[in-house]
C-alpha cells in the first residue's frame, strides 16, 4: 500500500502530530487515503466526488500548521460549499454546480490544516435516515455491505469505519451524525445549536434543528475538531454559550459521579428492539461500575406531536430550498428532477400555513424548556441511538407505502428531539449485535454543555475501548 503503512495506528490528531514533527508528509497521507478510497469505494459507494488534484495542489501551496495539519478529510455532499468544486446535495437538481466561495466551516477546516480530497454520499437534501439517493445509488455498511451505514451522513460513516480516513464531516438535522455513528461503530457528536457556524449562506439550518460536525473513531478527534471549528461568525443570529476551556482537554478530565437518567421506551412511535435494550443494559452496568448514579426517568411530552413538529419544520425548509433552486434555474418546481419522496415532502411544506409552522416552532421551544428543566435534576439522559441494528439496504427506501411507517419507526430512535431542543447529543459505539452490527448508545446533556458529554465519552472510551474494532470490509485487510 502506497503512502504511509502505519496509517491505521493513528487518529486524526496523531497523524497531524506526525506531520508537524516531520515524521510523515501530507503527500504520504493523502496518497494513502486515495489508495484506500480506490480499494474499498467500489463496494461501499461512500465517496461520490473525488478532488484528488485539488488536494495535491493545496498541499503544494502550503498548509497551516493546525492540529490536523496534512490530515485527509472528506466533506459531506450537502450544504457546505468549497470554492471551485461541486456540491450537489445528493440530487440531480444541483448536478454539476460549482461553488464560487468557501463556507465559513470549510475555511475553518482548512485553517486546521485538513486536506479536503472529496465528498461523501448523502440522501437527496439529507431527508432520509439511510443513504440511498437516486443520483448516486446506495452507500453500504462496511460491517455488512447488505446493510445501511445510516443517514444522512452515511457516506461519511462508511468511509471512516472502512479506514479511508480517521474523521470526516457530517451534519445532523434529525439524527444524521448520530445515526451513521451508531450504524458504523463510530463517535458522533451533534453539538449545541449555534456552536458551529452555518454561514455565510445561512444563519441556521432547518430553523436551528440542523448543525454540522464530524464522525470519527476517537473522542479526542471529535473534541479537537470542535475546538478548531466552534465559535460564532459575524452577523450570527445567535451562538451557543461560550465555553472558556478546551474541548480536547475535557476528554481527559474525569466527569465525577453523574446523575444519569435512562429511558427504556421511546417518545415517538415504535419500540426499542431487543438488541437496543441489551446494549442499553450493558451500558447502564458500565456506568454504574464507573460510579455514576442511574435512575429510570425522562421528560413527559407528546412524542407524536413532537415528531410532527420536527417533520413540519423539515418539510417547510425543504420547500423553501427547492423553490429557491427553481428560481435560480428559471424553471417551475414541477420541472425540477427530484425523487418522489422529496417531492412529497416539498408538497407538504407548501401546504403548511404560517400558523401551523409557528406552532411547530413553538412546540420545539416548549420541549426545549421541558428538557432544560429536566437537566437541572439530571446531568445526562441515556437512550439507545437507534431502535434496531442497521437495516438492510432498500428496507426503508423501497418499502411498500403501507409498511413504510412501521419500518421507519422500528428503526429510528429519538435522536430528533435533541435537534428540536438544540441540546448537545453524542452517540458512542458501546454495543454490537449478535450478527456483529454496531449499535450506538446516545447521551444528551443540557444546552451548551458539550464539554460534559466529551468528559463522559472520554471516560467510557477508556473503560470500554472500541478503536481497534474494525469491520470485515476495511482498507487494511485489502492487499
Amino acid at each position: 500500500m502506497s503512502g504511509f503503512s502505519e496509517y491505521d495506528n493513528y487518529d486524526g490528531l496523531g497523524l497531524g502530530q506526525l506531520v508537524r514533527d516531520g515524521q510523515v508528509s501530507p503527500v504520504d497521507l493523502l496518497e494513502e487515503a486515495i489508495t484506500r478510497t480506490e480499494q474499498v469505494n467500489g463496494e461501499l459507494n461512500a465517496v461520490v466526488y473525488k478532488f484528488y488534484e485539488e488536494a495535491r495542489a493545496a498541499i503544494e501551496a502550503g498548509l497551516p500548521q493546525g492540529p490536523f495539519c496534512g490530515v485527509p478529510f472528506l466533506l459531506k455532499d450537502l450544504h457546505l460549499l468549497m470554492q471551485g468544486v461541486v456540491r450537489s446535495n445528493g440530487s440531480a437538481m444541483w448536478r454539476g454546480e460549482i461553488a464560487d466561495h468557501d463556507s465559513t466551516l470549510v475555511q475553518r477546516y482548512r485553517g486546521a490544516g485538513l486536506v479536503i480530497f472529496g465528498r461523501t454520499n448523502s440522501p437527496e437534501l439529507g431527508l432520509n435516515p439511510v443513504t440511498e439517493p437516486r443520483e448516486f445509488g446506495p452507500s453500504r455498511n462496511p460491517w455488512d455491505t447488505h446493510h445501511t451505514p445510516g443517514g444522512s451522513s452515511g457516506g461519511a460513516g462508511a468511509a471512516v469505519a472502512a479506514g479511508i480516513l480517521p474523521v470526516a464531516h457530517a451534519s445532523d438535522g434529525g439524527g444524521s451524525i448520530r445515526i451513521p455513528a451508531s450504524c458504523c461503530g463510530l463517535v458522533g457528536l451533534k453539538p449545541s445549536r449555534g456552536r458551529v457556524p452555518m454561514g455565510p449562506e445561512k444563519a441556521e439550518g432547518w430553523a436551528g434543528q440542523s448543525t454540522s460536525h464530524v464522525v470519527s473513531r476517537t473522542v479526542r478527534d471529535t473534541a479537537a475538531m470542535l475546538d478548531a471549528t466552534s465559535g460564532s461568525e459575524t452577523g450570527e443570529a445567535y451562538s451557543a454559550p461560550y465555553y472558556p476551556g478546551s474541548f480536547l482537554d475535557a476528554v481527559s478530565s474525569p466527569p465525577g459521579s453523574l446523575r444519569i437518567a435512562v429511558s427504556r421506551s421511546k417518545w415517538g412511535q415504535g419500540e426499542y428492539q431487543n438488541e437496543a435494550l441489551t446494549g442499553l443494559e450493558k451500558t447502564v452496568t458500565l456506568l454504574e461500575d464507573l460510579g455514576h448514579r442511574i435512575e429510570e426517568a425522562r421528560p413527559d411530552f407528546d412524542g407524536q406531536a413532537a415528531g410532527s413538529a420536527l417533520y413540519t419544520v423539515i418539510c417547510v425548509n425543504a420547500a423553501l430550498t427547492v423553490r429557491q433552486r427553481a428560481t435560480e434555474l428559471g424553471c417551475s418546481i414541477e420541472e425540477l428532477d427530484m425523487e418522489q419522496g422529496t417531492r412529497l415532502c416539498v408538497q407538504m411544506g407548501d401546504a403548511t400555513n404560517g400558523a401551523d409552522y409557528a406552532a411547530a416552532i413553538q412546540m420545539n421551544q416548549q420541549i426545549g424548556r421541558l428538557l432544560g428543566q429536566f437537566h437541572q435534576q439530571y446531568d445526562v439522559l441515556l437512550a439507545p441511538t437507534m431502535a434496531s441494528p442497521p437495516v438492510p439496504v432498500g428496507y426503508i427506501s423501497e418499502a411498500p407505502p403501507e409498511e413504510y411507517g412501521a419500518r421507519l419507526f422500528n428503526y429510528m430512535g429519538d435522536a430528533g428531539v435533541h435537534n428540536q431542543t438544540g441540546q448537545p447529543s453524542i452517540s458512542l459505539p458501546l454495543h454490537w449485535s449478535k450478527e456483529g452490527l454496531p449499535m450506538g448508545m446516545m447521551f444528551s446533556a443540557a444546552y451548551g454543555n458539550d464539554a460534559l458529554l466529551l468528559q463522559l465519552a472520554g471516560q467510557l472510551e477508556n473503560a470500554a475501548p472500541w478503536r481497534e474494532k474494525r469491520p470485515p470490509l476495511h482498507a487494511q485487510n485489502i492487499d
